[in-house]
């Protein structure tokens, strides 16, 4: 070993022991007669100290160090006269004896600090250097201690952890793949798992009633701060379990990390229907850290002479806490927020409940005092609170409330990292209708099963079968989500079938697992959490890149080593493809 102890456990018990230390040169300071070196590994920073006077020649060499410079010192631990109360090596310092360059340094394009004068491309293109800083190095302690307390959880409950392939078979569902080529088969491609779906539904045929894994899955989507095309997640499959099994395990598992992480007790989570979290918020993923619910106002709104409404599938308004003083700039700020191209409402209501129990509006003209007094009862208002209100289309109108109301939270400072209010979602539609391609597709996967008492609208009304599905939502971020599988081949097949697949299509993507259902599948279920979210939402942050030690950037690529990139003429041919060069 290069060393003897680490740079951030000596204190004033190893006082006159001789060490031998390694690590980065943080920085170094020359002060006269003396001159200091703050020596850096992973552990923390031990203070190197070398006097002029006895040291002349040690002390000129170390004046002569860079930044980075990779170290080897052996010396004496000291009992500092100035302590840095700070670290927890404040107390000594090393008189250095011998000094050793282990390897030279070029100026870094950035410093090495806490707070880092590098912007975020340098950063990303020297993502190693990026790493020494404290602020990486704890969050990939974080993610360590995470993945720890997990497989530590599902260890003592049974579950057993099985890596399925990377290699498998291209589905046409869900998000694009990424292919990979296969030189012994030309022609043929492989994909890279999007999740480990039918494998670990096959591994419960195998018998393996827990599994788990912290498995890399791949999905070629459009990025953004809580998305990479590369992601890690708990993966996990029970066989003979409803889903009432799987919510308490999982929740059960949730709790213990909030504890072991967090040092945070949390309760029983509430659960919500689908239906009730979509007219309560808006949201498949509601924020329930604050209130501001939605309230339905057609009954109250309709036939007054105001055709924006009466025109309206739906009218909808929240309640905001003490925000009637709002002046006109700040309530036309909220007008230009909901007319964006990305919620596209035309207009927005509003509704002051002032503090002597009047009201004023921007419909004043159709609606009288009375009017909105009920308004105000319904929504449950008092006086000084704001009542904002959208009309339209129901699910477009209720997607541009749900953001406006989350832009209400966020500037009344309601959505704080240090709150965590989670929820199961449940009972969601078993299927969506796309108008475009006049199809029906999965919801959550063409593998999840319906409600068992919904089974015969499979044949005279699918649209209004609800999945045996759920989700796991904390502070509005989507962690996970699950279902109970079909396990039987003629509904597995009738899935298909609804979902637009013929015969021969189903057998040839799956036929692997419907031929497995033969063979005494178990009733099964399961859940995959994103492990990636997870670590930053325990970390404070909602972008989940500095949680991951190589992420990719907005546009997917890893500008340090410059992937994706073009592959040689000879291993194109090998594969047996030829690829559309672009003018640069």
């Amino acid at each position: 070993m290069l060393r003897t102890h680490n740079c951030g456990e000596l204190n004033i018990n190893n006082i006159n022991q001789e060490v031998i230390l390694s690590g980065w040169l943080q920085k170094s300071r020359d002060l006269g007669g003396l001159t200091f070196i703050d020596l850096r590994d992973r552990y923390g920073i031990t203070q190197l100290a070398f006097n002029m006077e006895t040291q002349s020649q040690l002390c000129t060499q170390a004046r002569k160090l860079g930044r980075e410079y990779v170290l080897q010192i052996k010396g004496v631990v000291k009992e500092r006269e100035s302590k840095n109360i700070k670290i927890p090596t404040g107390d000594i310092e090393i008189l250095v004896s011998e000094i050793e360059v282990l390897n030279k340094s070029k100026t870094p394009p950035f410093t090495i600090e806490n707070n880092t004068d590098g912007g975020e491309e340098i950063r990303m293109k020297y993502r190693y250097l990026d790493l020494r800083r404290n602020p990486l190095k704890e969050n990939l302690m974080l993610r360590n201690k995470v993945g720890f307390e997990v497989r530590s959880y599902l260890h003592n409950i049974d579950f057993i952890e099985i890596e399925t392939p990377y290699l498998i078979k291209s589905t046409p569902e869900g998000a694009r793949d990424f292919v990979v080529p296969s030189r012994m088969n030309p022609g043929t491609f492989y994909a890279l798992p999007q999740s480990p779906q039918t494998f670990k539904q096959l591994l419960m045929v195998g018998g393996y009633d827990r599994y788990y894994q912290l498995v890399k899955c791949f999905r070629d989507e459009d990025l953004r701060a809580d998305r990479q095309p590369e992601f890690t997640q708990i993966d996990c499959e029970m066989s003979f379990v409803e889903q009432d099994d799987i919510l308490a395990i999982f929740e059960g598992m949730t709790k213990h990390l909030f504890a072991a992480i967090k040092n945070i007790t949390l309760s029983d989570f509430p659960r919500l229907p689908y239906d009730e979290a979509m007219r309560l918020y808006g949201s498949d993923k509601p924020d329930i850290r604050f209130g501001m619910q939605f309230v339905e106002l057609n009954d109250l709104t309709k036939n007054k002479g105001f055709n924006v409404f009466d025109a309206a599938e739906l009218v909808v308004g929240i309640s905001v806490p003490s925000c009637a003083s709002y002046s006109r700039k700040q309530l036309d700020k909220l007008v230009k927020f909901v007319q964006r191209p990305q919620l596209g409402a035309k207009g927005l209501v509003y509704v002051k409940c002032n503090e002597d129990g009047s009201f004023k509006s921007s419909v004043d003209k159709f609606y009288t005092q009375d009017d909105l007094q009920a308004w105000a009862n319904k929504m449950g208002a008092q006086a000084g609170d704001l009542l904002l209100i959208l009309s339209g289309e129901t699910a477009h109108t209720r997607n541009a409330l749900n953001e406006l109301r989350l832009e209400m939270g966020d500037r009344l400072n309601l959505r704080d990292n240090s709150v965590f209010a989670p929820l199961w979602v449940v009972d969601f539609p078993l299927l969506e209708w796309d108008e475009d391609n006049n199809r029906w597709h999965a919801m959550h996967h063409p593998f999840t099963a319906p409600k068992p008492e919904e089974m015969s609208l499979l044949e005279t009304d699918p649209g209004k079968v609800h999945a045996n599905a759920y989700d796991l939502v904390i502070n509005g971020v989507e962690i996970g989500g699950g279902s109970i599988r079909i396990h039987n081949r003629e509904v597995q097949e009738q899935m298909f079938k609804l979902l637009g697949f013929t015969e021969t299509e189903a057998k040839e993507q799956f036929g692997f697992l419907m031929d497995a259902f033969e063979y005494g599948a178990p009733p099964h279920g399961g859940i995959a959490l994103g492990f990636d979210r997870l670590v930053a939402m325990f970390g404070g942050s909602d972008s989940i890149r500095d949680y991951i030690a190589f992420p990719k950037n907005n546009s997917g690529q890893d500008v340090m080593i410059s992937s994706p990139s073009e592959i040689a003429d000879t291993q194109l041919d090998e594969l047996s493809l030829t690829v559309k060069k672009t003018e640069k």
